[in-house]
């Protein structure tokens, strides 16, 4: 299961969710705007202060650069 947490004017954002659909990978989006979360309640959750936080199978692998380092070595799996 992919999660990403989001905000509505990230363009890593878009381009994580457009990645993943494109791999055909299904994902659940968060948008921590509309929840109203902060960066502290966004590392809280993940590691991570910015966006997108991309979490894989429970495990945070940070940002949209490295969702593609992952699938450039062959390791992005769900």
């Amino acid at each position: 299961m992919v999660k990403i947490y989001s905000t509505s004017w990230c363009p890593s954002c878009i381009y994580a969710k457009r990645f993943l659909s494109e791999r055909g990978l299904e994902f659940e989006e968060i948008n921590i705007e509309e929840k109203g979360w902060s960066r502290d309640d966004l590392f809280e959750l993940t590691g991570g202060h910015t966006v997108p936080q991309i979490i894989i199978d429970e495990k945070p692998i940070g940002g949209y650069d490295d969702l593609l380092k992952l699938d450039s070595i062959g390791e992005l799996t769900t």
